[in-house]
Parts: C-alpha cells; structure tokens; sequence
C-alpha cells in the first residue's frame, strides 16, 4: 500500500507521525481541502506528465491549472497527462493519493511558484484520506524537488484569469 511507502520514507526523517490520515476521503482538492481544514489553494496537488516517455512530476497549488504554453517552454514537450495505469506503474502511487514522496527511482519532480503564496501546504501521502501539512522549505527538502518553476495559470489574484 502507498501509504505505507510515505510512512516508511518519512521514518527516515522521524517524520513519519506528522502524517495525517483522515475519516472522509482526500482524493480530490475540494475533498482534500475539507479533510485539512484549510482553502482549496493550499493543497499541493501532484501532477504527473510523460516527456519523452519518461514520467515527471509538478506539485502545484490546488487552484492552479496548468498552462500548456509554458509547459511546453519549459519541457520542451506538449503537457500529456499520464493515465491512471502509467501512474500506478511510473510513479508508483494511485491516483487520489498521489504525492512526491516514496516515489519510484528516477522521478524528477518539479515545484510550481503557485505554492510560494502560502507558509504551509497539504500534499497528500500515498492514500485517498491522507496528507501532510509541510513548510515550502520542508516541501523542497522531502520531495527532492529539481526546481520551483512557472508552468501553471489562472492562480494569480490580480490581472490575469482566476
């Protein structure tokens, strides 16, 4: 069970019991968002792409979308989501409970600037009613995040679309 993967890659931290594990499912932002208490925007949602038939990862705000322009700037590669199947296998969690954490070898995973607004954010822990409440620096230190880039729209509050 993925759960168990994020426990066991937490441990090594002795972070293990900072996971929060709910009654109601977490499997969606809204839902997620409900569980923890806080607004939609703080959830650090995980979105998992093929580039080059390699899987990649982008945790971005709950509120932001992916702006395929950028994506395709910063990848150099049209912005295709993975099926449920490839994410199982590539990534090696299920979709609902996606996260960066306990992931297969060889992911490299991306932090989208849309988090930067907030001092915590709530990306889920390897099940659909589970998440961890994590500073933006603790986020990068556990996530072994390459680097925060800019490939999301429509989560900036001035300007530009909401």
């Amino acid at each position: 069970m993925a759960i168990e993967r994020v426990k066991a890659y937490f441990r090594q931290f002795g972070e293990e019991g900072r996971i929060l594990e709910f009654a109601e499912s977490s499997a969606t932002v809204e839902l997620a968002a409900h569980a923890a208490g806080c607004e939609p925007a703080r959830i650090a949602k995980s979105l998992t792409f093929k580039v080059e038939e390699a899987p990649v990862m982008v945790v971005a705000a709950g509120d932001a979308k992916v702006d395929n322009a950028k994506f395709k700037a910063f990848f150099h590669a049209k912005a295709k989501m993975l099926t449920p199947e490839e994410v199982h296998s590539m990534i090696g969690h299920d979709v609902g409970g996606v996260c960066p954490f306990g992931i297969n070898e060889g992911v490299p995973v991306y932090l989208d600037i849309s988090l930067k607004r907030f001092e915590t954010v709530f990306p889920a822990a390897g099940s659909s009613n589970s998440a961890i409440e994590l500073t933006l620096s603790e986020l990068e230190k556990y996530s072994r995040s390459r680097t925060w880039i800019d490939v999301c729209k429509a989560w900036q509050e001035s300007g530009e679309e909401k």
